[in-house]
């Protein structure tokens, strides 16, 4: 589990910002907490904005989430401070922002499975059919059910 601190801001952060992390942001935004921690996505590899991965926005949709607006932003140093916690979808990704950004502190930087007690990490759907995007949708939905119980019990 992570350790809880009281957030102001949650950046899902995975490879290049139209995907798990684009999708990470639609479901905190539509569990619709009472809270009001800010949420957004950022890739690690992103040379210019992109859209939403088709299969991902046709997942959401179907789900009855919005998908307007949605465009991939780089991760950057000015997205760490007080109150943000980065959550990446692999190791790996976790190890990379810890890496390329000497603002990170590694207490506010966690994988996602990890901190929410999870076992594996959230597969990366790219290049697979509609169904593992399905998948994927879903194990992040539970997963972020988790993270928003766990953020509201540090009230």
């Amino acid at each position: 589990m992570g350790e809880v601190k009281l957030y102001k801001k949650i950046i899902f952060v995975s490879e290049s910002g139209t995907c798990r992390e684009q999708m990470a942001v639609a479901i905190w935004k539509d569990i619709g907490l009472d809270k009001t921690i800010e949420a957004v996505a950022r890739g690690l590899i992103v040379l210019f904005p992109e859209p939403l991965n088709q299969k991902a926005e046709a997942v959401m949709i179907s789900n009855g989430i919005p998908t307007e607006g949605y465009l991939s932003s780089p991760l950057a140093a000015e997205d760490f401070g007080d109150g943000v916690l980065v959550l990446t979808m692999e190791a790996k990704q976790r190890l990379k922002v810890l890496e390329m950004f000497e603002e990170a502190d590694p207490a506010h930087v966690h994988v996602l499975s990890d901190f929410v007690g999870d076992e594996l990490e959230i597969v990366n759907p790219y290049g697979g059919a509609l169904q593992m995007y399905g998948l994927c949708f879903e194990v992040l939905s539970a997963s972020i059910r988790k993270l928003a119980n766990i953020l509201n019990e540090e009230e």
